[in-house]
C-alpha cells in the first residue's frame, strides 16, 4: 500500500509539472531564459505578469515538491520504514484545500494516496515493521 501511494504521489507531481510545462513553455520559455523574471516587478505584491504566473504554475508549483514527497515515500518503503502519518495528513489537507478553492481536478487522486499511506502505516505499526532492521556490527 505504501509503495502504491508513493508511486501515485510521484505520478501526480510529474503529471502536473509536465502538463503545466507543455502548456507554458511554447509561450513563456523565451521570457524565462532572457531573465524576464528578474526584471522589476509591479510594486503590488498581488499583481504579477503572465510570465511570472506561468513560472509559478510550473517550476514553483506544488508539482516538484510532490515528486520529492512521492520519491521519499518510495525510498522509505524500500527500506521497510513506514512513512509518518503527518505526510498522509499533509497531502490530504493540501488536496482538500486546493480542491475547495480551485475545483475538482485529477489531483484528487492524492486523497487515495493519503488513505493508502494511512492504512499502510497502521498495518506496519500493528505488525511492528515501522523501522528497518539494522545489522549489528
Amino acid at each position: 500500500m505504501i509503495k502504491w501511494a508513493g508511486w501515485l504521489i510521484t505520478l501526480c507531481g510529474v503529471g502536473h509539472t509536465l502538463g503545466a510545462l507543455v502548456q507554458t513553455i511554447p509561450h513563456y520559455a523565451e521570457d524565462w531564459f532572457s531573465l524576464a523574471l528578474w526584471e522589476k516587478q509591479n510594486t503590488d505584491p498581488i499583481a504579477m505578469t503572465h510570465t511570472t504566473a506561468a513560472f509559478w504554475y510550473t517550476a514553483f508549483s506544488f508539482g516538484p515538491p510532490l515528486i520529492v514527497v512521492g520519491l521519499m515515500v518510495l525510498w522509505l518503503s524500500r527500506r521497510g520504514i513506514a512513512p509518518p502519518p503527518f505526510i498522509a495528513w499533509s497531502v490530504a489537507c493540501w488536496t482538500v484545500i486546493t480542491a475547495v478553492l480551485s475545483g475538482p481536478s485529477p489531483l484528487l487522486l492524492l486523497l487515495i494516496a493519503a488513505v493508502l499511506l494511512l492504512v499502510g502505516a497502521r498495518r506496519a505499526a500493528r505488525s511492528g515493521n515501522t523501522t528497518p532492521q539494522v545489522a549489528a556490527m
